[in-house]
Order: C-alpha cells, then structure tokens, then sequence
C-alpha cells in the first residue's frame, strides 16, 4: 500500500453533516465532502493486509485495497477504473449501501474499519467532475434485442451489462421516470434524484431505451415481448409488503411505509402523487402526511428509519419506532464473529434528528376514534425465550399492556415477494415456495425459454449492492444463452481484472 504505516498514524473519521435543526427543513442530502487530505488520509488507513477480507464482504467483488492505494496517490483516473470494473453505480451504493465490506475490513479486528463507502463515494463524484465518466459506446451490436422488465438496481445493472456487450436493450418501467426503489423508494435526502437522472442520461447516450408508464402485465403485454425480443429479464422487485392483520386495521391513519415514501418523493419532486394511472397501488385516495401527528413506525430497519427521517421533515408531533427483536448489542460478542456481518444497534442520521426507539416490543391492536380514525395502538412488551428446547421464540410479558397515541402507524416490517398479479400470472412462470420467481443462482435462467430474472423477484427482499451483482450476474447468463455458451461480458470483466 502507499503508506504502510497509515492505519497507525490515522484514525477513522467520517465527513461532517449539516445541523439537525437545519436538514429537517429541507429535503436536500446533508453529509458533506472530504477535503482532499482528510480522504487521502482515510484511503492510507487501508492495510497492506495480505489477504482483504473486504471482498468477501462485498457481494460485487470490489477491487478495495487498490481503489484506496490509488486514492492516496490522489491518482484519481485510475481510481476510478478499478471502481467502475467491478460496479455500475458507485454513486448509489457509495450512499445507501449498509457496507458489509466495512464489516469485513481486517484493521476491523481492533480498530475502526475504513470509511470504504465514503471513499467509494468520493471516487465516482470526482470522476464526474474530471469527465472520467463517459458513455461507453458499444464498438459493434449484435443484432440481438432484449427487454428489461424493471428499472431498479437490478434492471440497471441487467441493462448496462447487456448493451456493453453488444445488444440492443430496452428498459420497460410502469412509473413515470427510471430508478424504481432507487427513485419512489429512498429519501432524497439519502440519495438526490439528479444524481439517477445523470445515471439515466448516460446509460441512454449508450444506446439503452427506456419505455416508462410501461406496465407490462396492465398495459403492455408480455406475449408482445416474448414475440419482439431475443430474451426477457425480469427484475421487477419484491414489492407486496408484509401486512399487520390485527383488530383495527382497516382504520385511517395505517399505512404500508412505501406508500408514504412514494408519496413524499414525488412531492418533493413536485409530480401528483397519484398521476400514473397504470400502476395498481395500495396508495389510499388521500395523501398521507405526519404534520403534527403522533407516529409510529413498526418496523426496525432501514425503511422504517426512512420513515423517521420524512416524518421528521413532516415536523410531526413525535416519532416512534417498534423493532419485535430486542436491543442489539453496540459491539461484536461471540455470536457475531469477524468477519461475519454483525446484527448491531445501528443509529441513523434519522434516528439522530428525533426519534424514541422501542425494542422487544408487539402491536395488539389499532384502536380508533368514532369517526374510524387511528387514535391509539394497543402493545405488548415481549420476552424471548428458548422452549422446550425449540428456537428462541417471544412471550408476551405479563401486565406489560399499555396504548401508546397514535394518528398515523407506518407498517415497515418488509416485503414478501414481486407482485403476481399482472406480468407473473399472465406469464405463467414457475415460483418458489416463498412466491419469489424461481431461477437458480448459477443460471438465473426461469423454466421458460428465454426468461430471466434478478434481483429482489428472484432471491427476495435485499440490498441495493446485491441487486446491482444479480444484474451483472444475470446479464452474463443472457449473453451466454445468445451466445451459444460464451459471453463477452466474462472475458472482457476478467481482461479488467487482470489489467489491474
């Protein structure tokens, strides 16, 4: 490495955020840049470590320990160019990745791990400003043709791949603009939505057609696809949402998180919140809002803490967060060994902006007013407990009932599956037994001829950073399957590999 010696000299610092009271009022993103020598320093904290962990970790592979050499070189170009061999978007995971890599980091063992996201970040912006980012332009195409079904991480990834490879890909998605969770699913204030614009606008000078308002399934029919084009990629997401079904919910006030959120960026982006007509939607006829309300959001994670961060900006009464499992530790114990990813308590620039947090705790009961609006919920603390030798399950504490004020509950306890109704029924694919679209990990290949998926319809509910590698992965089965075997994308990703 370029300084041997850095992970001793330095310590891990992340870059400074703008003041609570001043990012609730906006909906801009508020973590601010590196100065050069504070991101060089970081990037020397990387250890000549012999075998990086760090790759393990990240599920795209990511050539970490040389992307922070180069940076400490301040040799940004190349920087860069291993970045971009390995990862299409830098500039969403290098914000909203949870960084497993960071978990996987050897200085990890008894110090602070580097700050690979943040220099990941830092990368791909300054690439942008140097004009190191350009459109990669396929030298010939094949003449083959190939729809994407979904425009998330996934079906970007699926899309970018396939067109350097040669073919001609179009990108069909049922909303009004391209991103999916990207776009109507995370904050602008994690993820500004000009910085997916500017992904777009590439990918469309590299030839990519993007048809949007595109339902297929409702408005566009899948035979008419399978007739048009050489291959099919299906990467529509994991959309149904898991439901609370317990005494009250029909209530108003109760809400799916994902209906609140796409609500509120098409707000900030200043669209009718119910301008598509072509999307079948469990959006109620009213917008919802937190504006001095009492809310709860059920569910721990990180669209739950996205809840917080709007219904913050929302400037709502308070904000209350449920998570069933009990506190997590702050630190690794012998449960959680390195390298493995560890389940630690994890406090967002949400949390930090206003939020009461209650762990080991279960809703009972939505209780309403006489007009039917959600006034209360019912709740239980609850003990987890190992019986009669089963696993560990929880037990309701005894007299620990109590109701909380309530006016607006925010269920964000995750997705079950893609949505079957539409494209999956009419196609008639085979799922697995947790409604996912059944494609091995090897093949990503469905049991009908030339349908493929990726990405959250075909493995679940998951990260961005695992979505994008089931989009490559994918595309390199349908290069091969067009192909006859060979794909140009596994020689031309190993040629990257070897050059550097």
């Amino acid at each position: 490495m370029g300084k041997p010696t850095g992970f001793i000299e330095f310590t891990r610092e992340l870059p400074g955020k703008k003041p609570v009271d001043e990012r609730r009022n906006h909906y801009n993103e508020f973590v601010e840049r590196y100065p050069e020598e504070k991101l060089t320093q970081q990037a020397a904290r990387c250890m000549d470590c012999g075998v990086p962990f760090c790759h393990h970790g990240c599920p795209l592979g990511n050539v970490i320990p040389e992307f922070n050499d180069a940076v400490y070189r301040k040799d940004w170009k190349e920087a860069y160019e291993i970045l971009d061999s390995t990862n299409n978007f830098p500039e969403f995971t290098g914000r909203i990745c949870p960084a497993p890599c960071e978990s996987s980091c050897v200085l990890g063992i008894n110090q602070p791990p580097v700050a690979i996201e943040e220099i990941e970040k830092h990368i791909i912006e300054i690439a942008f400003e140097k004009g190191f980012v350009t459109p990669r332009k396929p030298n010939l195409r094949s003449g083959k043709k190939i729809a994407v079904i979904g425009s998330g991480p996934a079906g970007l990834a699926a899309a970018a791949q396939l067109n350097y490879a040669g073919h001609f890909v179009t990108v069909f998605e049922r909303d009004d603009a391209p991103g999916g969770l990207l776009r109507y699913g995370i904050p602008d204030f994690k993820l500004e939505k000009w910085i997916i614009d500017r992904r777009i606008s590439l990918m469309e000078e590299e030839g990519i057609v993007f048809k949007c308002h595109s339902n297929v399934g409702v408005n566009v029919h899948i035979n008419d696809l399978l007739r048009e084009f050489n291959a099919v990629v299906l990467t529509g997401g994991s959309t149904v949402p898991r439901n609370l079904e317990i005494p009250g919910r029909e209530l108003k006030g109760i809400h799916f998180a994902m209906d609140f959120l796409k609500q509120n960026n098409k707000r900030v982006a200043g669209k009718d919140v119910f301008a598509n007509p072509n999307i079948e939607s469990n959006v109620a006829p009213q917008e919802i809002t937190a504006a001095d309300k009492n809310v709860i959001v059920i569910g721990g994670g990180d669209t739950g803490s996205d809840c917080v961060g709007t219904s913050n900006r929302h400037h709502a009464n308070i904000v209350t967060q449920f998570e069933l499992l009990p506190k997590p530790p702050a630190d690794r114990n012998e449960f959680m060994p390195w390298p493995t990813y560890p389940m630690l308590l994890k406090t967002t620039s949400s949390h930090e902006e206003g939020c009461e947090r209650q762990w080991a705790v279960a809703t009972k009961e939505f209780i309403g007013d006489e007009q039917g609006n959600l006034k209360a919920l019912k709740i239980v603390d609850l003990e987890w407990k190992i019986v009669d030798g089963k696993a560990a399950q929880f037990v309701e504490v005894k007299n620990s009932e109590r109701e909380i004020p309530c006016e607006l509950a925010l269920l964000a306890m995750g997705f079950l599956h893609g949505e079957h109704r539409g494209l999956i029924d009419e196609l008639g694919v085979e799922l697995d037994s947790r409604g996912n679209v059944k494609a091995s990990d090897k093949e990503y290949r469905t049991n009908l001829p030339k349908v493929f998926t990726a990405g959250d319809m075909r493995r679940g509910q998951s990260l961005v950073v695992w979505a994008i590698s089931e989009g490559r992965e994918c595309a390199r089965k349908v290069d091969e399957f067009l192909n006859n075997g060979s794909s140009f994308l596994e020689i031309k990703d190993t040629a990257l590999q070897v050059s550097l």
